[in-house]
């Protein structure tokens, strides 16, 4: 297949083209370039040819040939997108919606959509399936649920939506992110020995390994439309659900001589345990070959390797939120997030 994958240079399309392109698929990538200073590896094999363009600004002409459609390219986690909320939902529901208008009109039938595992939002008691209400809590899992529902009124026997609500991801990236919190910890006890919790670490959090929501993709686009049109499946293993306090154990277990410290009860409410059983019965293909603590394994043998500092593990390269802000504030970005001439 002929593949528009948009986010290509992200944390997650720098290991999602590569993997595509292996398995014999042409891929051309969109993405705007926010991040293009968050290299902080060679571990890419190829790269595909990548439009420089924002998600906003993708024409029909940019689809002529295109036979489906991977849409990642959003502001995208909780604090980015609460960094101006109006913008992002003109860019994770409008713009999200606009491609996939695009993507039908031009008679482009599969459209995998990268949704999240944060629209349910706050779940006191037992799983939560995808079957469960979801309960958002910021302007990022709010938009995932309108993007859902809107690209779910548009499917048709012309149109096959499939929608991937991915856990917290965690793992190696060439375009790494620190703001993840396995990574995050992992950063912390690698440059410090130390990881101080702020919270009691009782919110529970579902993880998937950046590698692992690369296969449930590629499994979506090469599976029986009837498998995937116009489904919703989490993506993870139901094994993956810890709490913040199990995911900085495992992560100190794995750095020699790292302190664990707690504190008093978060403000942050976010909590919520995930059911991943119908990707596994109904997604050929698809298992989790990763789990969190292999993937801190892997994270420390990459610091010793590159020998990460403090610098680049809270430096903006790696940062969501910190790369945004600076880039308002030195004025290569509008209000509108749109790039200055």
């Amino acid at each position: 297949m002929r593949l528009l994958l948009t986010g290509t240079e992200g944390y997650l399309g720098s290991l999602l083209a590569p993997m595509l392109m292996a398995r014999g698929h042409k891929v051309l990538g969109v993405d705007t370039g926010f991040y293009k200073a968050g290299w902080l590896y060679n571990g890419t094999p190829c790269t595909a040819e990548t439009l420089n363009k924002d998600l906003r600004t993708i024409t029909a002409e940019d689809l002529v040939g295109v036979d489906a459609v991977v849409h990642m390219a959003e502001l995208s986690n909780d604090p980015t997108g609460q960094l101006a909320p109006h913008i992002t939902y003109e860019i994770n529901h409008k713009g999200s919606v606009r491609l996939a208008r695009l993507a039908k009109d031009a008679g482009i039938e599969r459209f995998v959509y990268t949704s999240s595992c944060s629209v349910y939002g706050v779940a006191t008691s037992g799983y939560v399936s995808e079957e469960s209400p979801v309960n958002p809590q910021t302007a990022y899992a709010v938009c995932k649920t309108l993007v859902e529902r809107d690209l779910t009124a548009m499917a048709d026997d012309r149109f096959s939506p499939t929608f991937l609500r991915n856990a917290t991801a965690f793992g190696a990236s060439p375009r790494m992110r620190f703001d993840l919190v396995l990574n995050s910890l992992a950063g912390l006890a690698w440059t410090t020995k130390r990881i101080a919790m702020i919270s009691d670490g009782t919110p529970w959090r579902p993880l998937v390994h950046a590698l692992d929501i690369a296969r449930a993709i590629a499994c979506a686009l090469e599976a029986p439309r009837d498998a995937v049109h116009a489904e919703v499946f989490n993506v993870g293993s139901t094994e993956q659900n810890y709490t913040v306090r199990q995911i900085a154990d495992i992560v100190a277990g794995e750095f020699d001589g790292c302190e664990l410290s707690f504190g008093a009860a978060a403000s942050d409410n976010r909590s919520y345990r995930v059911s991943f059983d119908k990707i596994a019965e109904r997604l050929p293909g698809f298992a989790c070959a990763w789990d969190a603590r292999k993937g801190a394994a892997q994270l420390r043998r990459l610091f010793e390797r590159i020998d990460l500092d403090t610098a680049t593990l809270t430096g903006r390269g790696h940062v969501r939120l910190t790369q945004l802000e600076h880039l308002l504030r030195t004025g290569q970005i509008d209000q509108n997030f749109f790039w200055v001439p």
